[in-house]
């Protein structure tokens, strides 16, 4: 016995291997749903932007510090043994 799963039913997911055609909505509606699910976010406080962006900045500088130095040390080591 075939178990049924949710969503379409196995008569619409067989076929063709098309993708069903899908209904449009209007770009009003499309509009009043892009605002309603904006209004469920919770925003980051001031505070908290200002914390993620100086935490964001600092792995930056500390992960392009790694790569510069690498890449010196490759580029010596380079020199040293090629001449």
């Amino acid at each position: 016995m075939a178990t049924q799963t949710r969503g379409q039913s196995a008569e619409r997911r067989g076929g063709s291997g098309r993708a069903a055609k899908r209904d449009r909505t209007t770009p009003a509606l499309f509009t009043r749903q892009v605002a309603a699910e904006l209004r469920k976010v919770i925003w980051p406080t001031r505070n908290e932007l200002v914390t993620y962006t100086a935490v964001a900045l600092v792995f930056v500088i500390i992960m392009s510090a790694i790569v510069l130095g690498l890449d010196a040390g490759f580029t010596k080591l380079m020199f040293e043994v090629f001449g």
